[in-house]
């Protein structure tokens, strides 16, 4: 068995306050986990306006699989137009 960790940093540029980058960090953690069936969590930055990190979290009996997710889940934060991907790391556990 394999766990897969994804942090995911993300900018909410047009945040203007904590309820307005929730929001968007809300709807974004609500696609991912429709999409991918992974859990997905806010795990720092929980006071700053206008950043988020997201953790993403994967159990697998190979790797690869996980990798292919995680390249998915990036490819669709990347084209989210109401936040800006800044950094990413994955973990394999």
């Amino acid at each position: 068995m394999i766990v897969g960790v994804l942090r995911v940093d993300v900018a909410v540029l047009d945040a203007r306050s904590l309820k307005d980058k929730r929001r968007v960090l809300k709807s974004l953690k609500d696609r991912v986990r429709r999409k991918f069936n992974v859990s997905v969590s806010e795990v720092a930055d929980h006071d700053l306006i206008k950043r988020g990190r997201l953790g993403v979290a994967m159990v697998a009996v190979e790797s690869r699989p996980i990798h292919s997710q995680f390249d998915q889940i990036v490819d669709l934060i990347r084209a989210t137009p109401y936040a800006t991907l800044v950094n990413y790391e994955r973990e394999m556990l």
